[in-house]
């Protein structure tokens, strides 16, 4: 008889069957006489949906069918995966077979993986479980000679059970129950709610409201330089008697928070008055970090090189199964078993070049040795912390080249000892007692930065250079040769980053009260190490928050969202603190400590609380605010209520978000005043996400007899005859005017005014004033330089605008040349040869960009003409892509349609062929592999 082997990815069964003794491949699986070896594609089976348990009933949502409870939670193959799960199902009914190894990953998900599989294939095998830490050779023998049985397991399958199911009851009723509230039968709207996205939102939401609240206040800070005979110095002034005031994280003993008390201090630095020297030294150090997990890791690849959460997960998980470099990666853990000495020093041994010198020290000098910061058991949860494997990389790419070196470097780092600085404090005292701080820090044994290069303190920290030393000729004395003042104002707190947001998932429980939970939530956080990047990427995509560069922002839909569950008061649903009940229980139940069945019906009394105050909820007088804003249709206040501003009489509504838009309060007052406003900036397209400008106007509602609305104006059915002229060109008569979102030129063809020309009032957020839009359609057709765009990023630029006929075309002043770390100037980027369209072949037309599609000698190219005539390339494709000629039908087919047939014969890196169809990216300007279903 043999035993069942499955893996949770196909690399891993591949990997299991070399280390297990070269088992040969037969078929899509690994088999000999003792083996087979098979595998999942990550999940193969998922809860059913509603729609699976009763179509009639819950396929279209419903409130009223709401909370939906399943009396028995079932099964379904995903739908890409049915093939694979077919598959497995057949080896799991083998006759030969008389167990089964579940070598999933080593944590709850991937005991889910497993434990759905099994169930939904009705086998009835004996489990074992292969609890692997690395994927060397090493590791995966070490796992299999110590399989545990699966009823060892039972717990942490009831946990992922649980997790699962409780995700389910709370992520389906609260989706469908707050979409059909704020959004209705509008298509394409979903308001989705979850145990970790939602608090995590409400966390970035939360800071953008300390953000918008902040009042900035004023404050003084004073600096000297001080002369010795052996140089000089600066020094910050010191608030006498200083004691932080309470509940105020801006006071700082160097900030005058009162103008003359500043003046005060200033005015007794001038005149080069002599200054009472006295300094102290000490000796400080700094401990060698600690090794990675995989969240610390995260943080730091977006701190240093902008990585994604996402995409450091996908690199490190490549290093961990494709390179066999790392060991796992998925882990929340920062030390190491207490037995693992003898693998780290192999691991030691066989790093080379820079690093393996550093590591050839640590071994000379006895540093690998028993510490409770590395080698803890008690810090060791289902895996222990990531560190280099005895497997040298090859063959990496230059991303992951860098993130290993993080990894090892880190690694050994760890081992050696402290560094150590020489700190020296001097006080400078100008009479009548105003004392001015200096601080000299020396590096005096580099410790663990030498693994790091670093040899001195960072020359631009401003105490990082030796203070010139006093002499017995200063007597204790400096002269203060000048001093300033310096006025600034407090700075609100900055928006989450990637890097500042795990750190923020991961401390979590410091937001909860209770004690168990914010201690399950110490080794949790929000969500696991594993999940938290999809967290964030979800949210993205749910267009709960938006990237610009490297800050996170909530958009107006999170906002919309976190303020309706607050009205229902389902609270709850925002706070970490359900999500660290959930782990505080979910941890002991891992531990066959807290029952299934208990949890689960906590879950659903939760569940239908949510959903019974959502239902019932009703926007009335009582849960709405007076504002001061009259409407004109009954003289009285309106009222605030969650979604819009509402008169009493019922008949003027004015959402407060229109397009993606959240009005303020003083652009609704403005807009009752007036009856519009506007071109405003920042409505969101919803089909193509871009931002565009409007107008909003007070209109009659067509629908609704009797009542009023506001409506976006896009100005773009304006009666030039209509407008009134601001400009007259004097040779031809044409007439400038201003429009409700664009300035329109308009000039007489056979006796009627017919627009010429027209630009935007309101350009990337920077309005164009009537003086730039007359030099735009005058004899220059040119404007002068315009600073203060923004650009779709968020990012500032300056540029002319210039008229080339009909259209408008962008001018860009020359950049400053970039400079090297040493001032020089960087020797700039050869140019990309400019498209010779004479020199290719015209294919035929490409509709999805609106251009003409060419072959050139090597490349696919989409071109458009620019507004001087001049090609621009919007699409390219090389012909030859991984090692085969694009057949030109597939590339026609993909420039009409957006996708290719099948290609097949294409050459990965490692060698192996494989087929895939091409698909066009979202912004069209590439082609991009979707492969075919397993």
């Amino acid at each position: 008889m043999k035993s069942l082997i499955i893996a949770e990815k196909p690399s891993v069964a591949a990997d299991l069957a070399k280390a297990l003794g070269k088992i040969p491949k037969k078929g899509d699986h690994f088999e000999n006489d003792e083996f087979v070896i098979s595998s999942a594609v990550g999940h193969l089976v998922e809860l059913e949906m509603p729609e699976d348990i009763d179509k009639k009933k819950y396929g279209f949502w419903r409130l009223e069918v709401l909370p939906i409870i399943p009396e028995k939670f079932g099964l379904k193959p995903i739908a890409d995966s049915k093939e694979r799960f077919t598959h497995l199902k057949k080896l799991l009914a083998r006759d030969d077979i008389d167990q089964v190894i579940n070598a999933c990953d080593a944590g709850r998900e991937g005991e889910l993986i497993f434990a759905y599989l099994y169930q939904l294939a009705k086998s009835k095998l004996p489990i074992k479980r292969a609890w692997m830490q690395t994927m060397t050779t090493e590791g995966i023998q070490l796992a299999f000679s110590k399989l545990r049985d699966g009823e060892q397991m039972a717990g942490l399958a009831d946990a992922a059970r649980c997790r699962s199911e409780s995700d389910w009851l709370i992520g389906i009723n609260g989706t469908r129950a707050l979409t059909k509230r704020m959004f209705g039968s509008r298509a394409g709207n979903v308001a989705s709610v979850g145990r970790v996205q939602t608090p995590t939102l409400a966390i970035v939401f939360n800071r953008e409201l300390e953000i918008r609240n902040f009042k900035p206040r004023p404050f003084w800070r004073v600096t000297a330089e001080f002369t010795v005979a052996k140089g000089s110095y600066e020094g910050f002034y010191q608030r006498a008697n200083f004691k932080k005031a309470e509940n105020d994280e801006h006071d700082r003993i160097d900030r005058v928070w009162d103008k003359a008390m500043a003046e005060a201090v200033l005015a007794a630095c001038q005149g080069q008055p002599p200054a009472s020297v006295r300094e102290e030294k000490k000796a400080s150090n700094q401990a060698s970090p600690r090794l990675y997990d995989l969240t610390t890791l995260q943080r730091e690849a977006n701190g240093r090189f902008g990585l994604p959460a996402r995409r450091t997960l996908q690199i490190a998980q490549a290093l961990y199964e494709r390179h066999k470099a790392i060991t796992y990666p998925r882990t929340d853990s920062r030390a190491l078993p207490e037995d693992y000495i003898p693998t780290v020093r192999q691991t030691l041994t066989n790093l080379s070049g820079e690093l393996g010198k550093h590591a050839d020290t640590i071994l000379a000098q006895g540093w690998l040795k028993p510490n409770k910061r590395i080698f803890n058991n008690a810090q060791i949860s289902d895996h222990f912390a990531i560190i280099p494997t005895t497997t040298a990389p090859s063959n990496l790419d230059e991303m992951e080249a860098k993130v290993y070196d993080m990894i090892a470097r880190r690694f050994v780092a760890t081992f050696f000892p402290s560094a150590e600085f020489d700190i020296t404090t001097r006080i400078s005292t100008v009479a009548p007692g105003h004392d001015f701080k200096t601080e000299g820090k020396v590096l005096t044994a580099p410790g663990w930065l030498a693994v790091y290069n670093k040899t001195v303190v960072d020359d631009d920290s401003p105490d990082s250079k030796a203070l010139p030393a006093l002499s017995p000729s200063d007597n204790s004395k400096a002269v203060t040769s000048t001093s300033t003042l310096h006025t600034e104002t407090t700075k609100p707190p900055p928006r989450y980053t990637e890097a500042t947001l795990l750190s923020a998932m991961e401390g979590a429980g410091k937001l909860v009260d209770d004690e168990a939970m914010a201690d399950a939530m110490k080794e949790r956080g929000l969500g696991t190490p594993a999940t938290r990047a999809d967290t964030i990427e979800g949210l993205i995509n749910q267009k709960y928050m938006e990237r610009n560069q490297r800050e996170l922002a909530p958009t107006t839909k999170a906002e919309s969202v976190i303020e309706f569950l607050h009205a229902v008061q389902a609270d709850a649903l925002t706070k970490p603190d359900m999500t660290g009940e959930w782990e505080s229980k979910l941890r002991q139940m891992e531990q066959n400590k807290y029952p299934r069945d208990q949890f689960m019906q906590e879950i659903i009394e939760v569940t239908k609380g949510i959903v019974e105050r959502t239902k019932t909820f009703e926007e009335n007088e009582s849960n709405s605010r007076v504002t001061d804003i009259v409407s004109p249709t009954d003289g009285e206040p309106m009222l605030e209520t969650l979604r819009a501003f509402r008169s009493r009489d019922g008949v003027l509504s004015i959402y407060k978000v229109m397009s993606g838009r959240k009005l303020d309060e003083s652009e609704v007052r403005q807009l009752v005043a007036t009856g519009e406003i506007g071109p405003l900036d920042g409505f969101v397209s919803a089909k193509t996400g871009n931002r565009f400008p409007s107008k909003i106007k007070i209109v009659d509602d067509e629908k609704k007899p009797g009542q009023k609305k506001a409506e976006l104006d896009f100005g773009a059915k304006v009666d030039v005859n209509t407008l009134e002229p601001f400009w007259t060109d004097p040779e031809t008569g044409a007439e400038l005017c201003e429009g409700p979102t664009s300035y329109i030129l308009r000039e007489k063809v056979d006796g009627e005014w017919t627009e010429s020309f027209k630009v935007g009032r309101l350009m990337c957020q920077k309005p164009i004033t009537r003086e730039m839009a007359i030099d735009l359609v005058g004899p220059a057709k040119k404007t002068g330089l315009i600073q203060g765009f923004t650009s779709k990023k968020g990012r500032p630029f300056d540029a002319f605008l210039l008229r080339v006929g009909p259209k408008i075309a962008w001018e860009f002043p020359p950049r400053a040349p970039r400079k090297n770390a040493d001032g020089s100037v960087k020797t700039p980027r050869k140019k990309k040869e400019p498209l010779d369209i004479t020199k290719a072949q015209k294919l035929g037309e490409s509709k999805l960009h609106d251009g003409d599609l060419y072959l050139t000698p090597d490349a696919f190219v989409v071109v458009k003409p620019q507004a001087d005539g001049t090609p621009r390339t919007v699409f390219e494709l090389k012909r030859i892509l991984c090692g085969k000629e694009l057949p030109v039908d597939e590339v026609e087919r993909l420039v009409e349609m957006g996708k290719t047939g099948l290609i097949e014969g294409l050459l990965s890196k490692r060698g192996t062929t494989f087929s895939a169809y091409l698909t066009l990216s979202k912004d069209k300007k590439k082609a991009e592999f979707e492969f075919p279903s397993r």
